[in-house]
């Protein structure tokens, strides 16, 4: 599978995840503008993925002659939850100086980092993973799409997949549907069936019973943000996963490269939850019924087994 998000001919160039698993479709961004909505509607998402977003946009807008500070506050403000996107962003808007051709080398250097860092993230993951999990081969469970697609082209809970099932220490993961959005039964399924991984999905409601079965050695999840004392911000349900886990004794494991931990957040009592559209909740309720459906949760450090960046376990 080529990159998630590229660079190519004076376009910004993603995989469209609207459009999976139904029809892989690349689509062509070249204004900022396009490349806003791309992020607003979840056509390129994934804290990684959103930062080479950020990036690759204030390197359009160079490109275009734009106004880069307007557009990089556009871009950095487009989704508030994972600070991969502003940290893309600034990274390149840090090269304005320099002129365009600087900028642009910048977010391409950046993406070529995504993918080693998340590589290596995920590579040291797998490690914690086979040190706490001694059944062989493994049942690991995922929680929205924390795969290539949700990064440059590597992935970051999935990786840890990836590096285990090379190994033929996979016997299958069970994939949380993610609900509204079916990240996980749309994204992650499809990943993992390119890749001939053996899966079921399941209704995320099911997680806890099936660890209760004992059909599950390791949860495995990606991040959003990831605040000083080890807080995470992930996907709406991750929350209610490391509860689960911790009752049944499972270790829970995260992964996430170092530009998703927000150094200057104390805890994550500070980070901002993304509400999204009560329209995709609504379908089949009575006309008029409120909603609560934010995006994402906060999961304190002290559920979790290990947070796991390029560098190893993250210390708090």
């Amino acid at each position: 599978m080529r990159r998630t998000i590229d660079w190519a001919d004076g376009a910004v160039v993603i995989i469209d995840q609207t459009a999976l698993p139904g029809e892989y479709r690349l689509l062509e961004l070249r204004t900022v503008g396009e490349l806003v909505d791309a992020v607003k509607r979840l056509a390129v998402r994934g804290a990684p993925a959103l930062g080479a977003a950020g990036a690759l946009g204030v390197a359009l807008s160079a490109h275009l002659n734009g106004d880069v500070p307007k557009d990089a506050e556009l871009l950095a403000h487009a989704r508030p939850t994972a600070v991969n996107l502003a940290w893309g962003v600034e990274r390149a808007l840090g090269k304005l100086g320099q002129g365009k051709d600087a900028v642009l080398a910048e977010a391409l250097a950046l993406l070529d980092e995504d993918e080693q860092l998340n590589e290596t993230a995920s590579k040291h993951a797998a490690e914690i993973v086979l040190a706490e999990c001694p059944r062989r081969p493994l049942n690991l469970l995922t929680h929205c799409n924390a795969g290539r697609l949700a990064t440059v082209g590597w992935g970051s809970a999935l990786g840890v997949v990836w590096h285990l099932h090379e190994r033929g220490l996979v016997e299958e993961v069970l994939v949380d549907e993610t609900r509204p959005l079916l990240q996980g039964a749309r994204l992650t399924a499809w990943e993992l069936a390119q890749a001939n991984v053996p899966y079921r999905v399941q209704p995320d409601s099911a997680a806890a019973a099936a660890m209760a079965r004992g059909m599950v050695d390791c949860v495995l999840v990606g991040a959003d943000r990831i605040a000083a004392n080890g807080d995470v911000a992930n996907k709406i349900g991750t929350y209610g996963l490391a509860i689960a886990a911790r009752h049944h004794r499972v270790p829970f494991i995260v992964v996430a490269p170092s530009s998703t931990v927000d150094g200057k957040l104390a805890d994550g009592s500070g980070i901002t939850i993304e509400e999204r559209d009560a329209a995709e909740l609504t379908e089949h309720t009575p006309e008029g019924a409120q909603v609560f459906n934010p995006a994402f949760d906060v999961t304190p450090f002290d559920l979790i087994t290990a947070v796991v960046t390029e560098h190893g376990r993250f210390e708090p």
